[in-house]
């Protein structure tokens, strides 16, 4: 990443970034439907960012799983 461009933080719920990377991780973007492709792009830059600036990419099966029920549980919808 360019460190002259501007940043924002982000936070996540653990158990949210543990779903959303093995997600990210496990698709193919191109299958992706998007509207612009920067959208694209967007997600790629999100995968690598949780890929090189958090641990998610250690979780194991059972902390994904226990992830998605953590997350599935709180759902409205």
């Amino acid at each position: 990443m360019d460190p002259d461009l501007p940043t924002v933080d982000v936070t996540l719920w653990r158990a949210d970034a543990v779903v959303l990377f093995d997600w990210l991780a496990s698709t193919d973007l191109d299958t992706v439907p998007v509207t612009h492709p920067a959208q694209k792009q967007a997600l790629a830059d999100l995968l690598a960012s949780l890929e090189t600036d958090t641990d998610v990419t250690a979780s194991t099966e059972e902390e994904i799983a226990a992830a998605r029920g953590e997350v599935a549980r709180d759902m409205a919808w």
